[in-house]
């Protein structure tokens, strides 16, 4: 199992938020979208908030690679509607690259207590 932690800020607007996370309600979830996430070795995904900054930590097996999953969701319309949709709600870090939504975290810490 691989581990990922990504960071991305929503709009802060109280109205954008709420929708945001009716969509990411399990009953509002685009079925195409969540077969998607799971054909491309994503085996848990969870997204967490506090005011309006996000983190997502996906968890993946051995057969997932990064420009794969990217190729797949170019190619999958359903997904693509999916992220259209998503970006209404959401607002790029201030260090993120040139169209990237969600940036990826680095691991500062960690203990392991058995």
């Amino acid at each position: 199992m691989n581990r990922f932690c990504f960071a991305l800020d929503l709009k802060n607007d109280p109205a954008i938020i709420e929708e945001y996370e009716y969509w990411h309600k399990k009953e509002n979830g685009w079925p195409e979208v969540m077969k998607s996430i799971a054909g491309a070795g994503i085996t848990n995904m969870e997204i967490y908030r506090t005011g309006n900054r996000l983190c997502m930590i996906m968890e993946t097996d051995d057969s997932f690679d990064f420009d794969k999953k990217a190729e797949m969701d170019a190619l999958n319309p359903k997904v693509q509607e999916w992220e259209k949709l998503m970006w209404k709600f959401q607002a790029p870090l201030p260090w993120a690259k040139e169209g990237e939504k969600w940036v990826m975290m680095d691991k500062i810490f960690q203990i392991n207590i058995h």
